[in-house]
Parts: C-alpha cells; structure tokens; sequence
C-alpha cells in the first residue's frame, strides 16, 4: 500500500462527532452536593432517546430562613443545547451562592442547568430528535424533555422563573419580561447590574420584537413559561447574553443579573404588605 492509498483511506472515513460530557459539565455541582447542607441534587427525572437513557439533571439550594414562607424561583438554562453560557454561569452562581449563603437567604432555587441534555451534548439548538423545545411548551408536546419540565413547573408552584439564553444576532445583553406587573420592577435593575460587564442591546426591534432600552415585553408562543392557567401568575423573566463576548464576560453578566432579580424581588416581598 502506498502512501496516498492511506490518505485516501483516512479521507473517506466518517468523522466522529465528539460529544460534550454533561457528566464532566456538572461534576463541580455533583461535588458541591455531597458536603453542602444547602444543596440537593436529584438524579430522578429521566428518559430515553433512540435506546440511551438521558436526565433532566435537577438542583435545589435552600437558602436560609428569611421569612415565613420560602420563595420558590426556578431558573433554567441549556433549553437550546448550543447555548452552553447559561448552564455554565448556572454552575458558577452555585458555586457563589454556596461560598455566600446569605445571597439566598429566604429562598428555595430551583436549577435546571440542562434543560435539552441531547442538544447540549451535540452542541445543536434542536434536540436530537430534531425539535426546538423552546417552541413546545404547554402545546400537549411528545417530546420528554418538555413534558419532565412542564411536571416540574406544575408540581413546583414557582413565584418565579428566570430562563438563561443566548442570541448569536446581538451584541448586547437584553431581557424579555412576561408574568406579573412587578416583573418590569426587576428586570431594570438586573440589566444595569449586568451592564458592568455588557453593554445592553439598545435597538428599538431585537428578534423582530419591539424592544425599549434592551426590555421585550413579549415571546415567541411555546417558550418554556409557567403553566398558563396557573393564578396568581409569577414574575417570568429571560435573560439574554450576546454570543461574541469571552465566556467569562458573558457568565459575570448572568451572575450579576440574577444576583439582581434576587434581591429586587425580597425587597419586593419585604414591602409588599405596605402597598
């Protein structure tokens, strides 16, 4: 055999396709929850995708006891499996949470850092089964992951939700508001704090969605929402980083954000019998 014989033999193979590893991905948190008191994470909620068993990998942090009743908050990341950022600023705020329990004091998080475990896997926006899941939900979907979710968003009765996204067509960070009136109260806030690291997308149609100092009061149908029957409605807020920026500018600007809405929200809770 002669040496262009070997090339062609190498050129024609397939090339493998190399897999993110969601177990190395969420290995700091699976540490994190065998010593912490504070968080717990559940292996539970799974499901199968052409013969391989998948999880929706679930995390509760229980903050300390702020008040009477915990504040529920879910906060859910990776629904577009090439959208890595949140998941990695979901872990990194975790980690800072744990160090700085007070920053949850009151509160009951809910972290779902993989929400399209397929998708992030392959590094695509569709899951393997070729679906956008950002696009099913409350729509009697088949699909298992949106159907683990919506048992989730049922079951857990969330004051709040917060979804972590990342838009490869803007160069600024940007938040979509649905839900509760107050939700306008601390999406401001969230953005100024993540402009420290950012700049906010300032154009007046962002999506194809009008859009008013990096604020959009409206969504594509079928986004991963509360279920839309439940009373009284929770604050729903998006969060929506730029694709360009270094990773670690990108998660500053998350963690900057959610440590925001936090806080806005208990002080929020803390007023609210004056009003």
């Amino acid at each position: 055999m002669t040496i262009a014989d070997t090339r062609f033999e190498t050129d024609i193979q397939t090339p493998r396709v190399r897999r993110r590893s969601l177990t190395d991905l969420l290995a700091p948190l699976e540490q994190i929850a065998v010593h912490s008191p504070n968080l717990v994470a559940n292996h539970d909620a799974r499901f199968e995708v052409d013969g391989e068993t998948y999880e929706l990998p679930r995390y509760l942090f229980v903050g300390p006891k702020g008040g009477d009743t915990p504040i529920r908050v879910g906060i859910f990341a990776g629904v577009h499996g090439d959208e890595p950022e949140g998941t990695h600023a979901i872990v990194q705020f975790i980690k800072l949470l744990e160090a700085n329990p007070e920053l949850s004091a009151g509160y009951y998080l809910s972290f779902y850092p993989v929400c399209n475990p397929t998708g992030l896997e392959d590094g695509t926006r569709h899951s393997r089964r070729g679906r956008d899941l950002n696009r099913e939900f409350w729509k009697n979907s088949a699909e298992p992951e949106v159907q683990l979710l919506q048992a989730e968003l049922v079951s857990r009765s969330f004051h709040g939700i917060i979804a972590l996204h990342t838009d490869d067509t803007s160069d600024g960070f940007y938040g979509i508001v649905r839900g509760a009136t107050l939700t306008k109260y601390l999406i401001e806030p969230a953005l100024q704090a993540a402009e420290k690291f950012l700049p906010r997308d300032e154009r007046p149609v962002i999506d194809g969605y009008q859009a008013r100092h990096g604020v959009i009061r409206d969504a594509y149908d079928g986004v991963l929402s509360a279920p839309p029957k439940v009373r009284p409605r929770p604050f729903e807020v998006i969060l929506e980083t730029p694709k360009p920026p270094p990773s670690y500018l990108k998660e500053l600007a998350f963690l900057a954000a959610l440590q925001t809405v936090l806080t806005e929200y208990r002080k929020f809770i803390a007023y609210a019998p004056n009003l």
